[in-house]
């Protein structure tokens, strides 16, 4: 399948009481789901994804972030995503503790949420199979998979690589 192929970065931003910050989505894709901050990496500046996740955290949260700031957590390529992408997306979660909610914006609004009460909210298909499932089994590790997005809906996932973490959670 010929499809564009298009890079990202999520931010997993949690504050001082654990919970996680998401963005409901103003915009596509994934528009009215539930995710994790970020954004596409500006391919044709050269952009490296910790450059990426970092300026992303600056204009979207108003963090500045440099690279150490960042733990790499998962790496997921997605195979014709809605038919109309491939899709690789490096999943960074922030060390920093966020201390306040983030104003709405362009992209949507933030809500701090409890592991609980992300499986309650409106999430996209791939987060809610395997993409948050394998955050939290693997968080302060390392998880890379592939999703093949079939055009009847089903998802095909494979675990192509994980590392346990040595110590609890960021």
């Amino acid at each position: 399948m010929s499809l564009p192929y298009k890079i990202a970065t999520l931010l997993y931003c949690f504050n001082e009481a654990g919970e996680i910050l998401l963005l409901e989505r103003a915009q596509e894709p994934n528009r009215g789901f539930w995710s994790p901050c970020g954004g596409k990496l500006k391919m044709d500046m050269g952009e490296s994804p910790y450059a990426c996740a970092c300026r992303e955290a600056r204009e979207e949260i108003g963090l500045e972030l440099a690279p150490p700031d960042l733990h790499l957590a998962g790496l997921i390529s997605e195979h014709g995503y809605q038919g109309q992408t491939h899709w690789l997306m490096f999943l960074f979660e922030v060390k920093l503790k966020l201390k306040s909610l983030p104003p709405p914006m362009s992209e949507g609004r933030f809500e701090f949420c409890s592991r609980e009460k992300i499986l309650s909210l409106k999430i996209p298909q791939t987060d809610r199979e395997q993409i948050w499932p394998w955050f939290w089994q693997f968080r302060g590790g390392f998880f890379a998979a592939h999703c093949h997005c079939r055009a009847d809906g089903r998802n095909e996932w494979t675990l192509e690589e994980f590392v346990a973490a040595d110590v609890s959670p960021l």
